[in-house]
């Protein structure tokens, strides 16, 4: 599924060189399930973008699927990230004028899916993350872990091949977090998506199949509880 090699990341913060990545090389196979942990600046949403094509590395290589990410244009970037990768992410990022049903249909609008069918699929996202009976809720009278659960559903319905996701139970409390993360768990079982899971919770961490530790940019393979 991914190939990383020998992917940096530098930029500048004023007159200091900022090293997020430092010649990372990684292979993630197709339908595991992955958590990313490390201190805060280690370089955990770094790595995140570059799998998810949402920034360009330095130099190396970060490859799905055999197409390297990095030589593709903007045009094509936007491409793949709207037919195969899903993201949720820690502040929710919904639109609060919105209704969660019409939030799950904004990720269907680039790939210029039919207003009708956008609806219906919507609808079957929010009743997959058990809100089907919530679709015409503003954010603003959801709860946190229901909010988390419309983006979720945003991010299954486009039906992608990864899931990536970034400090998701960052925001919530113990039960409704351990809520979440049976959820995505039971999403990745179900469906075999290809999931990567930021977070600085060991307790969501070791849930996954596989852990790494990412620090001053450099990743190292964890075992063991």
């Amino acid at each position: 599924m991914y190939q990383l090699h020998d992917l940096t990341k530098t930029y500048r913060q004023g007159k200091r060189v900022v090293r997020a990545l430092r010649g990372v090389s990684l292979t993630i196979g197709e339908g595991e399930l992955v958590a990313v942990q490390g201190p805060t600046g280690g370089g955990k949403s770094t790595l995140l973008q570059m799998l998810g094509g949402l920034d360009r590395p330095t130099s190396g290589a970060v490859s799905l699927d055999g197409t390297d990410l990095a030589s593709m244009t903007d045009a094509e970037l936007t491409a793949t990230r709207g037919r195969t990768i899903g993201f949720v992410f820690q502040n929710f990022n919904l639109i609060p004028t919105l209704t969660a049903l019409e939030n799950v249909e904004t990720a269907l609008v680039p790939g210029r899916v039919p207003r009708q069918s956008r609806a219906s699929r919507a609808q079957a996202a929010l009743e997959s993350v058990g809100l089907g009976d919530r679709g015409d809720h503003l954010p603003g009278e959801l709860s946190g872990g229901q909010q988390q659960r419309v983006a979720i559903a945003r991010a299954l319905v486009k039906d992608p091949k990864v899931l990536l996701a970034d400090e998701p139970t960052g925001n919530l409390d113990e039960e409704t977090r351990d809520e979440i993360v049976d959820l995505i768990e039971g999403l990745w079982k179900e469906q075999g998506l290809t999931t990567v899971l930021v977070t600085h919770d060991s307790v969501v961490a070791r849930r996954a199949r596989r852990r790494l530790r990412i620090a001053q940019g450099a990743v190292t393979e964890l075992t063991g509880s």
